[in-house]
């Protein structure tokens, strides 16, 4: 084995290791294992998935209050609070959720949803950037958010 050759190889595994890193510090700041353990996070997420959202918002509000640092709970609050029909309301909880993780994929892809119900496109595609620069190639929150902003060009709010 020669030098060269072994030189060349550390390069490539430190070139390949170095975007798996960048890649993994794209996952939500909260570990999945600490909001599972929640046991009002747990019930405010099936609350979602029965599209109760009403019900889920106070015990988000619990868990965000217990967890000033979950960004995924602010987001799953602000996810149920525009679901409620609070569009407006929901967007400072986005932006909690994004200030505790500025790369929360589906905190972005969620207030540019929320932008596009207050008919602020501009804002929407913001955000869009901000998953075309988070997303190592596309990643489902950009293909969602780029699907509503289009629909939302199509139907003439511009």
């Amino acid at each position: 084995m020669s030098v060269t050759w072994l030189a060349t190889m550390t390069m490539a595994a430190v070139l390949v290791a170095g975007p798996l890193h960048a890649w993994a510090a794209d996952t939500p700041s909260t570990p999945a294992a600490a909001t599972s353990k929640d046991p009002d996070y747990t019930a405010a997420a099936d609350a979602i998935k029965a599209q109760k959202w009403a019900a889920a918002i106070p015990l988000l509000e619990g868990v965000v209050k217990r967890d000033a640092g979950n960004a995924d709970a602010f987001n799953l609050l602000a996810y149920a609070t525009r679901k409620n029909g609070n569009a407006a309301g929901s967007i400072p909880i986005y932006e909690r959720a994004l200030a505790l993780d500025p790369k929360h994929k589906g905190a972005h892809e969620y207030i540019g949803e929320a932008y596009l119900a207050l008919n602020n496109l501009p804002k929407a595609k913001e955000h869009l950037a901000r998953l075309n620069s988070i997303c190592f190639f596309s990643c489902e929150e950009y293909r969602d958010l780029k699907k509503a902003v289009e629909q939302y060009e199509k139907s003439g709010k511009r």
